[in-house]
């Protein structure tokens, strides 16, 4: 048995998602969290400075001397995407669990993402989707001020500005009929309850930290 810890690591707060999912299945395993809250948000950067930050934050990790990464980080995994495998130590991140996740979930193959910009732009989300599921529609929305709101402790269900900033980008799926969304930051799941009441329970929300931590 390696009674080593599992390193997790994230841009900010937002991997502790991933931490209490992993906590809750495994719970006689340590756990080694790094939240890069001094460099936090990684969505607004070029793919350049987050591979440089990811990097570091992941070889301090294995200092650490971790028995594997899990890359807790939306953005993180949509830009590095097969490099994490280049590790010397075991390295997943959520891209992967989270949309198999969504397209098990889809009962009319129109599936939503929020993310960062980083992640929007990087197309990785819709790609595997399309890999997975060729048929499905798919629409992604940038949503870059949930991370801050999120860090500063606003994501509260009835917390009136989080829930306004909520409702203007989920506006971007009016009459796409989809019926799963996915949380593709794991920042995001801490407003879940904001967002299914704004969504009014409506949608398949898959939680991107949780999944990964499955």
């Amino acid at each position: 048995m390696d009674n080593r810890p599992i390193g997790v690591f994230d841009s900010g707060l937002g991997g502790l998602t991933a931490v209490r999912e992993l906590r809750r299945i495994l719970p006689g395993e340590d756990i080694v969290f790094f939240g890069d809250t001094g460099r936090v948000p990684y969505g607004s950067r070029s793919p350049h400075i987050i591979k440089e930050y990811a990097t570091q934050c992941m070889d301090f990790l294995e200092k650490q001397d971790v028995k594997m990464i899990l890359v807790a980080c939306g953005t993180v995994s949509s830009v590095l995407g097969e490099e994490m495998k280049k590790r010397t130590v075991p390295c997943m991140g959520v891209l992967e669990s989270t949309v198999k996740a969504a397209v098990s979930a889809t009962k009319n193959k129109n599936i939503g993402l929020i993310a960062t910009a980083a992640t929007v732009a990087s197309g990785s989300y819709e790609k595997l989707t399309a890999k997975l599921l060729p048929e499905a529609k798919f629409t992604g929305k940038a949503c870059p001020l949930f991370v801050p709101l999120v860090e500063n402790g606003y994501f509260a269900a009835n917390c009136e500005v989080t829930r306004l900033v909520a409702k203007d980008y989920l506006s971007a799926f009016e009459g796409k009929d989809i019926d799963t969304l996915i949380l593709g930051c794991t920042h995001y799941p801490l407003l879940y309850n904001l967002i299914d009441s704004v969504t009014e329970h409506k949608l398949n929300l898959i939680d991107s930290g949780k999944e990964a931590a499955l």
